[in-house]
């Protein structure tokens, strides 16, 4: 049994929708149609493919005074054990890396998706804007994300990220704009 939850006409829910259809040209150019959702708020990653939540995962956001920015990007550039540069300051790829093993850059410059070094940073508004993930889930998003894949940061709350992030044992699968299909993938119902 398929479970339907009707997501209200807010703006995020108009906005997500918005931006997958507007992007759709982008996405013909790739095998799937791959976005990456983050909400601030909830401090999530849900990867969206083809129109269904395929995994979430927990990450760190910018702190209040570096705040994470919000608004729809691409991933620009993926890198494997990155360099850290920062105001006269190089740490080469290694355990101290701020950066982890994986970077994922996003078309807002500076901004991007990657590790850390501080593993207790996760769940937490830590970072100086960037997205941090914990090791094993960064390595996993990163063999399954391609330069050109669609990243969307969402700052407030609302009940499309409550249904998509508040559901952990779910998949959920975007349909119209006012609707959204809920499967539960143990039972396929």
């Amino acid at each position: 049994m398929t479970k339907s939850l009707h997501i209200p006409n807010s703006s995020a829910a108009w906005f997500l929708t918005t931006f997958l259809l507007l992007n759709a040209s982008s996405y013909a150019q790739t095998q799937s149609r791959r976005t990456l959702l983050i909400s601030i708020a909830d401090r999530k990653l849900a990867v969206v493919e083809n129109g269904a939540v395929t995994k979430i995962y927990p990450i760190a956001v910018g702190k209040n005074s570096t705040p994470s920015p919000e608004g729809s990007f691409l991933i620009v550039d993926r890198i494997t054990d990155p360099t850290y540069y920062h105001a006269n300051v190089v740490v080469p790829p290694g355990p101290h890396n701020p950066l982890g093993t994986r970077w994922m850059g996003l078309s807002e410059k500076g901004y991007g998706i990657h590790g850390t070094n501080v593993p207790k940073s996760i769940g937490k508004a830590a970072s100086h804007g960037c997205i941090r993930m914990a090791r094993p889930n960064l390595e996993e998003l990163f063999a399954h994300t391609r330069v050109g894949d669609a990243v969307l940061i969402l700052r407030e709350r609302d009940e499309l990220t409550a249904q998509i992030f508040g559901t952990s044992d779910a998949v959920v699968a975007l349909g119209t704009p006012s609707l959204a299909t809920v499967v539960n993938p143990a039972t396929g119902q």
